[in-house]
């Protein structure tokens, strides 16, 4: 990996070589696919007295998660195209997609009755969650880039 030190505001920054981060883009990106898929399912296909409806749910809640699920694909999708700008954004969804699978996981062992069925979800998720911090730690983004956001200094109040 290539690493150049530029100045930025009077102060050090490295940039990394964009290329080390196209695994990280393309897996955020397909993470995106998923996600707009199941926000089809959740929009359309999964609640009470659709094709799927168990766990029972609410096509109310059903339609709410679809929006969230939505929020998300737009977010991975378009993020991926310009990788090192959003890492912010991975970062998030890191945090977001670990209490998922651990809350899954916690329902799925201690919650009588709650169904079995979300194990593979929770597998994908936590397959993705765990890509997306190896390949963003190998493509040059520091934990700082992924969990505090940036601040330019060159701007004035209203980020002009």
């Amino acid at each position: 990996m290539t690493v150049e030190q530029t100045q930025v505001s009077g102060r050090s920054r490295f940039h990394s070589n964009e290329k080390c981060l196209i695994p990280l883009a393309l897996t955020f990106a397909g993470r995106g696919v998923w996600d707009f898929i199941a926000g089809i399912m959740y929009g359309f296909f999964i609640g009470a007295g659709r094709a799927i409806d168990s766990p029972a749910t609410d096509p109310f809640y059903a339609v709410f998660l679809a929006s969230f699920f939505f929020c998300f694909a737009y977010l991975q999708l378009l993020s991926a195209l310009a990788i090192r700008g959003y890492a912010f954004v991975i970062g998030c969804l890191i945090l977001g997609r670990v209490f998922y699978v651990l809350q899954l996981y916690g329902y799925m062992l201690l919650v009588t009755d709650f169904p079995s069925t979300f194990w593979f979800a929770g597998l994908v998720d936590l397959g993705f969650t765990v890509s997306y911090f190896v390949l963003a730690t190998r493509g040059g983004l520091s934990l700082r880039d992924l969990f505090l956001p940036s601040r330019k200094r060159d701007c004035d109040a209203y980020g002009r």
